[in-house]
């Protein structure tokens, strides 16, 4: 689902909590992470910074972290790992994206309805992978 308004680069910017919950298909288990996002400005970018604690079936909760770069490309959002590889682009008017890293295939679909509330789906498949990570993201005050 899209939202009804118009999103840009600009409306990430910000501070955001995340809750994650990530489905094992193969080993029948749930995990989940809880913590912050924060889309920081770096020249006409924004830097996806985010950070917390990963909870995963019979082990204790470990701090995660993962870093993107978020820019505008055209009318497309185009997303990259922080070491600038290209990682998938969006339209938020049509927000699903596929990402292929050989043998695994990574689908997402970002759902803006609930604008600022946001959510991404993301579908993992591959010869040793079957999961879902569904990420809610909630605006916090800076």
């Amino acid at each position: 689902m899209t939202a009804d308004v118009t999103l840009c680069l600009a409306d990430f910017e910000g501070h955001w909590t995340v809750q994650r919950r990530i489905t094992d298909h193969r080993a029948g288990s749930t995990g989940w992470f809880e913590g912050t996002a924060r889309f920081q400005p770096d020249g006409e970018a924004l830097i996806y910074s985010e950070t917390g604690l990963l909870h995963l079936p019979g082990q204790p909760a470990f701090r995660a972290e993962r870093r993107y770069l978020w820019a505008n490309n055209g009318s497309l959002l185009q997303v990259s790992f922080d070491d600038g590889r290209p990682f998938h682009s969006f339209d938020p008017a049509n927000p699903d994206a596929t990402h292929w890293c050989d043998p695994d295939t990574y689908a997402v679909r970002y759902d803006f309805a609930e604008w600022p509330v946001w959510h991404s789906t993301w579908d993992v498949s591959g010869p040793r992978k079957a999961y879902q990570m569904v990420t809610t993201y909630t605006r916090t005050p800076s």
